[in-house]
This record gives structure tokens, sequence and C-alpha cells, in this order.
């Protein structure tokens, strides 16, 4: 047992660790080594949000959603924050919660206390919503880039620290070099992370925009896409476009279903069929640590 905590994902490095050990306070606890590192209900009003947070929009929906369910159950997870001075804190993580406890109409709210400084609380809050936000792929990049940005990271130490391979990462940074009309678009899941992938391919803003809209107004598949950055495909308007027969389609569809689940794992991803039409998916998996960190992926979706 004790080997296996010591395998832990590369998160425990960083948030995880802060959150666990009191002693890795980032500066000098002073006169309340007591409360740091404990749970404490907190009064709700002393709490005011992380400027750094990269999420600015809570659908309205589901935070009503969840403030019912905090009404009905309380926290089961408490909000982490760091304390600013006598009776005021700043949220670190958990602003969903935050939200929806105000909705809620709790008076205190339950939180792990920590000390950090500017840049620790940005890097904090930053890996925080990478890992259990349901972030879209732009808010993911952006929050990738303020990581080696504000944080002075490299791409590799991005990588250790948040479990993504190094080809995810730098595959969710080229998406910001995307027309602010093709962001928005993938933002608004008008187009998908691949089909955002293929349109970085085709090079100038002006080529880009004009294949968002053909994906737009014709439904072009990722494939479809890179077929015409090929020159294999001309038009795919319903009046020229050729006939495809099942094999092929099903094939195409395998391929982006691939490519999709691996980037979204960071692992490799095989589909194997026999001749009746069964077969298997199999994910492929490095480590113990790689397995855990693909097992709490899954369990997400």
């Amino acid at each position: 047992m004790s080997a296996n905590l010591n395998k832990r994902p590369a998160l425990g490095k960083g948030l995880s660790a802060l959150l666990e050990n009191a002693a890795t306070d980032i500066t000098s606890k002073s006169d309340i080594d007591g409360i740091v590192g404990s749970i404490s209900n907190i009064p709700i009003t002393s709490i005011e949000t992380n400027p750094f947070n990269p999420r600015s929009n809570f659908e309205k929906g589901a935070l009503e959603e969840l403030s019912e369910s905090i009404s009905a159950h309380g926290i089961i997870q408490p909000l982490t924050v760091r304390k600013m001075g006598r009776d005021k804190y700043q949220l670190i993580s958990g602003e969903r919660r935050y939200r929806a406890s105000q909705l809620a109409g709790l008076t205190e709210i339950p939180a792990f206390i920590r000390i950090a400084n500017d840049q620790a609380m940005l890097e904090m809050a930053l890996v925080e919503n990478i890992q259990r936000e349901d972030l879209n792929p732009i808010e993911v990049s952006l929050s990738y880039k303020r990581l080696i940005d504000e944080c002075n990271m490299t791409q590799e130490q991005l990588s250790q620290k948040i479990a993504k391979s190094r080809t995810s990462i730098t595959n969710h940074l080229r998406l910001l070099k995307l027309p602010a009309d093709i962001q928005i678009g993938l933002k608004d899941q008008k187009i998908t992370m691949g089909h955002a992938r293929a349109l970085v391919s085709a090079g100038e803003e002006k080529k880009q925009l004009e294949l968002f809209q053909r994906v737009i107004v014709e439904s072009l598949s990722v494939r479809e896409i890179e077929a015409i950055l090929r020159g294999e495909i001309i038009s795919t308007a319903p009046t020229s476009k050729p006939k495809q027969n099942h094999s092929i389609t099903t094939t195409i569809k395998e391929k982006e279903f691939k490519a999709n689940l691996s980037d979204s794992l960071s692992a490799r991803v095989d589909i194997k069929k026999t001749p009746n039409g069964s077969g298997r998916i199999s994910v492929t998996f490095n480590s113990e640590v790689d397995l855990n960190r693909i097992m709490d992926l899954l369990n997400k979706k």
C-alpha cells in the first residue's frame, strides 16, 4: 500500500501536495499555525472570489442544480481559500460551490485554509480548474498559456504537473493561433476540437475562415477538411458530393473516434474488429500511475 502512495500522478507534486500538507505553505504562518491546513466553517460573507480564476462564465441552470443539491445534502467537498487577514479569505478553488452556496442561502461554508503568494495562488487556481472543471478547449488552452507565461513553466514542466502529454499541450496552444471567430465557434461547440486542429493546418487566416464557414454550412467532418487541405476534395456541397459507401464512412468515424479519445486520454487507443462485426477497444498505459490517471479521466466522463 505504501509503495502505491509513492506513485502519485504528477499533480501530486503541485496542488494536491499543497492541500494535503500544511508544512508546504508558501509564506510564514506566524500566529495561525493551528488554523492553516485544517477544515473550518467560514462565514460566506468573509470570502471573496479569486481574481485569477480562468473561468468567468458560470451556467445559471447548472448553478441552480448544484444549489439544490447543497441545500439537500450540504457541501461534500470543502472549498480551498487563502487567509488574507482577520476574518478575510480569498478563494483558491471552488467558485462554483461558493456561488451555489450563496444561492442556497448558506451563512457558513467548509473550507481548507492555506497561505499562498499571488503567483502560487495563480498556479493553484489554474491547475485546479484544468483538472476539475469542465472547461471548453479554449479555456483549457488559455490556462496552459498562463501557466507557461505567468508561472514561468516549460511545456515539459507543465506536462509533468498536470499529467498530460506534451503533444496534447502543444495541440491546445496551437488553437490560440486561430482567428477569434473560430475560437468562439469552438467555445460555443459549433465545431469540435478535431475540426479546430485541422483548421490550424490550413495556414493563412483567410483560408482558415473560409473552411470554418464550410464546416458550419456543409457539416464537414474532420476527415473531409483534411482531404480538402490535401486537394482531394474541391466541393462537398450536396449537389456534387460523391456518395460514400458504408465501409468507408465507418472507417472514417473509427479513425476520428480513435484520434479524439487518444487526445482526451493522452494515451494510445486501438480498435480491433472481427469479420462478424464484434471486437474490442483497447487503451495502452505505461505504468500503474498512468492506468490510475486514465481510469480517473474515464470516471469523469
